[in-house]
Order: C-alpha cells, then sequence, then structure tokens
C-alpha cells in the first residue's frame, strides 16, 4: 500500500468513500467550489478533505450563527414586549383603570381602621342610652338601631379614584399639576 501524501490522487467513488458520502454529493461539491479536481475525474485527497472539513465547518458555523441570531431577535422581541406592556400598564395606571395591589391594601387597610373606629366608638356612645334602658330588649333596640345607623353610613363608602392617583404620585414622588385646583385651598 502506498503511503498517503499531499500528491495522493483518488477517483470520486474512493473520495465519496472516505468523505462517507455519495458520488452525486461529490459532484455538487465540486459544482459548488468546494473541491477542486487535480485533473479530469480525480482529487487530491489532502486537499478534498481539507476543503470539505473547512466547508462543513463554516456550514456549522453559519448554522449556529442562524440559530444565535434567531434566539436572539427572539429576545430582542420579547424584551420590546415586555417594555410595551409595562408602558401600557402604566398608562392604564395613571389613568386610573389599573390600581397595583400595594395602593388596594392600603386603602382597604384605611377602610378597615374607618371600620374599627366606628365600632369602637359604639360603647361610649350607647352607653348611657342602654343604661337607662328599663328592659333588655329596649337596650338591645337601641344597639341595634346604632349597628343599623352605623352600617348605613358605612355602605355609602365608594371607590374615589382620586384617593388612588394620590398613591401613584406619592409613590413616583410627583407634583400635583399646576393646572389642577388644590382640593383644599387655604
Amino acid at each position: 500500500m502506498d503511503k498517503i501524501t499531499v500528491e495522493t490522487i483518488v477517483s470520486p467513488p474512493e473520495l465519496a468513500l472516505i468523505l462517507g458520502l455519495e458520488g452525486r454529493t461529490i459532484r455538487q461539491l465540486e459544482e459548488n467550489g468546494t473541491l477542486e479536481k487535480a485533473s479530469r475525474g480525480r482529487y487530491f485527497l489532502c486537499d478534498s478533505v481539507h476543503r470539505y472539513i473547512a466547508y462543513k465547518s463554516k456550514e456549522k458555523r453559519n448554522k449556529d450563527d442562524a440559530q444565535i441570531k434567531r434566539e436572539k431577535d427572539a429576545a430582542d422581541a420579547a424584551y420590546k414586549e415586555a417594555k410595551a406592556k409595562i408602558a401600557e400598564m402604566e398608562v392604564a395606571e395613571l389613568q386610573g383603570k389599573l390600581h397595583r395591589s400595594e395602593d388596594v391594601a392600603a386603602l382597604t387597610e384605611d377602610l378597615i381602621y374607618t371600620i374599627r373606629g366606628a365600632l369602637l366608638s359604639l360603647p361610649g356612645r350607647l352607653a348611657m342610652d342602654t343604661a337607662s334602658a328599663a328592659t333588655p330588649a329596649e337596650a338591645a333596640e337601641i344597639i341595634r338601631k346604632e349597628v343599623y345607623a352605623l352600617m348605613q353610613e358605612l355602605s355609602h363608602y365608594q371607590y374615589d379614584p382620586a384617593k388612588y392617583e394620590e398613591r401613584v404620585r406619592q409613590r413616583r414622588d410627583w407634583e400635583p399639576d399646576e393646572d389642577e385646583p388644590d382640593e383644599n385651598p387655604p
């Protein structure tokens, strides 16, 4: 067997066998300029193997680059979509159509403290009236009327967008617009 050198020449079927390809693939590689013939129907073995390896490496690099570009484009699109969603939510918040959970929690807490204060004031307000009641039934009726009056008062509680807007402004450290009239003039 002869030693393989830089000058070793092989036929297309031999080159196909060495590279693990089919004969038509060898022709295609020659047509696209990847492989060069040494002479008619013959190829330099070393040059052809090197060229084929370079071709496959470049093909892999191109695939990897394309994959990286697709992933980058997808990440950019997701980032832009997220930024747009955040901007949309901020606009909705400023318009009073969306409230942050901490704002809702704070205003709900304020309502609970209002209810708590009203309930805790009942004993002091009712002590004299119930003490002067002639019967327990009369005392219960006095208490019931006061509880109903308190519930009636609390039932008028309504959503106030101005309170949410004030919380947004406080959280963002915004000053009230100069165009807006002051709610509490001096």
